[in-house]
């Protein structure tokens, strides 16, 4: 099932932007896209002028662009000894 098609934005330099809508409209899809962590079927994604779409969070983090996920579950499989 396809849940994001045909998003366009751009963002300048000093703004603040938000990204709403319903539960399941598309707002985690469509930040996943952009920082590496889901990839696109299509289209370009642009950051600071350069084509980043097929990058992976791991490149991205580089040019300062990352997904801070929610809270919940982020860490599931982790155990911390002391």
């Amino acid at each position: 099932m396809q849940a994001v098609k045909g998003v366009s934005f751009e963002v300048l330099e000093g703004e603040l932007v938000s990204l709403i809508g319903a539960n399941g409209a598309g707002k985690t899809t469509t930040l996943k896209a952009i920082s590496g962590t889901q990839p696109s079927a299509g289209g370009e994604i642009e950051y600071l002028g350069r084509r980043i779409r097929g990058q992976g969070p791991w490149d991205l983090v580089k040019h300062d662009l990352v997904m801070v996920p929610e809270g919940r579950c982020t860490f599931t499989r982790i155990t911390i000894t002391t």
